[in-house]
């Protein structure tokens, strides 16, 4: 009784303060000096007594100043203190059970309630899923002026993958410090504000009290029960997560759910590296006779990518190559490069002489080539099919680069470690064995382009293929490695290869790329039509997002190839399986 008439005096004395306050700050102030009150156990006529105290301090003094038809209020639908219910606590008469219990009066004797603004209106809750942190470690700080709520249970399992060695643990460690950063400023469970939008970072547990159709033993199931529990109070929650699994449940429990969006690109409309127009003969033989052309030569011709789409002539950009048809003479053709520095077009003929025994068999190779033998280009992205040609002519570039001409110190050529069926760990043998087997497809290409066959020189014949190329990764010139050995080491003058590119995540290749150092070239191939990481697809891997980010810079380049040379049955088994 004492607490009750206490809070009611301080409610009283408070008045002078507030009233001039508009009416919702008012019922605001109410609530929270509410919320504080927790009426201590007391027999039922004591309790009964308290109730009817508090009733009638309220009537007296918040009538005052908070317009609420008091004899609509259903007094008996408050909690009673004195209820004693085995392990549990008492219950506190809140305002919050005093503003619902009027829920039932008529609309026109209550004042109406104040319109959302459009801020609070487009306020959103992203909840992120682990995978999601683990894919991109600073993706917390992508949505801007929303909140983003982190379920107890991912900071859990980043717990067990921080201590990995690979790229899952770093991502881990990552998000951890970040998440550090932002406890020094505010409280997470509270929610930090980290810029000046507003947005929020929080950490939220799942309450297993709250109705839930899910088995909440399961650890995904709990993650899944934060985003229900602020979907339930009405708040405006999306699920973020990479697993399409995760984003299914939430379909089936009405939560909006999404893929991280902040690193897709539109794999329909990727860009492919050239384009075709069909041209009058005289302007592709003047293309040839002075060795350039400038692009308005081209203005109202019909320029298409590959897949038909029309691209303006203006909107060509730096090292992206045009296939010239001759509009009239079939047999009549050319191919041009715009060039970076005055945006002219250059003819392309490709090279004289078989690079390392290797030749090119279609105008896209010979596009491929162009690059890879151009030492302003310092980034190369190729993406096609399996027999295309990508990884052979960019190892046989290499090789000629550093063994012949000699303009890089080593050939480094590396794979991330993402093997179709079972892990590399089941495979037999020690570490060296276990990784030569998964690096076996890189020394296939070096072996065939140091045989005879591939062009490796005259003394091809009196030595083995094999014994060369241990002489050469004796010596240093020649390093294959899994991708997991690069991270944290500068790469200076050295042509770099990475295969399987498209099995990489955005934050990956940004990471390798950054470690290229000074004076060096470096390829990354990949087929994103075959992504065996489970998180990613043709629209999210790093592969892709580097060709849409790199796209027009003047020391970058890209080629989509699309035919298939490695033999007539590879290439009929790409087209129809």
């Amino acid at each position: 009784m004492i607490e009750v008439q206490a809070w009611c005096g301080d409610l009283r004395g408070a008045r002078d303060l507030i009233g001039c306050r508009p009416y919702r700050a008012i019922v605001d102030s109410v609530r929270r000096r509410a919320d504080r009150l927790a009426i201590p156990r007391t027999p039922k006529t004591r309790s009964s007594f308290v109730l009817r105290a508090a009733r009638t301090r309220l009537r007296r003094t918040a009538n005052a100043f908070c317009p609420i038809d008091w004899n609509g209020v259903e007094w008996n639908r408050l909690p009673i203190a004195c209820r004693r219910t085995p392990g549990r606590r008492h219950t506190a008469v809140t305002g919050e059970h005093i503003l619902k219990s009027t829920a039932h009066q008529d609309p026109s004797r209550t004042q109406p309630q104040p319109r959302k603004t459009q801020s609070q209106s487009t306020h959103k809750h992203f909840v992120l899923d682990t995978n999601v942190l683990l894919h991109n470690p600073s993706s917390i700080f992508k949505f801007e002026e929303h909140e983003v709520v982190i379920p107890l249970q991912v900071i859990e399992e980043l717990d067990a993958f921080k201590k990995n060695n690979d790229e899952t643990g770093r991502n881990a460690r990552s998000v951890i410090r970040s998440l550090d950063k932002l406890r020094s400023i505010g409280r997470l469970f509270e929610g930090v504000v980290w810029n000046e939008q507003g947005g929020t970072v929080r950490i939220e547990r799942c309450d297993r009290n709250t109705p839930f159709a899910l088995d909440l033993d399961i650890s995904d199931n709990r993650i899944l029960g934060v985003a229900h529990q602020l979907h339930a109070a009405g708040k405006r929650t999306i699920f973020i997560s990479k697993d399409i699994n995760a984003r299914v449940k939430c379909d089936a429990l009405g939560i909006a759910s999404e893929d991280f969006e902040a690193d897709r690109v539109d794999a329909d409309w990727l860009y492919s590296g050239y384009a075709v127009v069909q041209a009058p003969g005289s302007i592709i033989d003047e293309l040839y006779d002075e060795r350039q052309l400038p692009l308005e030569r081209l203005d109202g011709l019909a320029v298409k990518t590959p897949d038909g789409h029309e691209q303006m002539v203006a909107n060509l950009v730096p090292n992206q190559f045009l296939v010239l048809h001759d509009a009239v003479d079939e047999g009549h053709s050319g191919l041009a490069r715009v060039l970076a520095d005055t945006g002219h077009l250059i003819p392309v003929t490709g090279p004289r002489k078989p690079v390392y025994g290797v030749m090119a068999r279609n105008v896209q190779q010979t596009m491929v080539l162009d690059l890879l033998l151009d030492d302003e280009i310092k980034l190369l992205s190729l993406i096609g099919p399996a027999g295309t040609g990508k990884t052979l002519l960019a190892i046989a570039a290499g090789m000629q680069k550093v063994f012949r001409e000699e303009r890089f110190d080593k050939l480094l050529v590396a794979r991330p470690i993402m093997p179709l069926g079972r892990d590399i760990g089941y495979l037999p043998g020690d570490k060296d064995e276990k990784l030569s087997l998964w690096m076996q497809p890189v020394f296939d290409n070096v072996a065939y382009l140091l045989s005879t066959r591939g062009g490796g020189g005259t003394d091809a014949d009196s030595k083995s293929a094999e014994t060369r190329m241990d002489q050469l990764v004796a010596g240093g010139k020649l390093v294959m490695e899994p991708l997991t050995y690069i991270r944290g080491r500068s790469i200076p003058h050295q042509f770099m290869i990475v295969d399987e590119a498209q099995n990489l995540s955005p934050h990956e290749v940004k990471t390798i790329v950054s470690r290229v150092g000074d004076g060096t070239k470096i390829v990354l191939a990949g087929d994103i039509g075959q992504i065996d990481n489970p998180y990613l697809d043709a629209a999210s891997n790093g592969l892709s997002h580097l060709i849409e980010r790199m796209k027009g810079q003047r020391i970058a380049g890209h080629v989509t190839l699309s035919k298939t040379e490695r033999s007539e049955l590879a290439s009929l088994a790409a087209e129809i399986l």
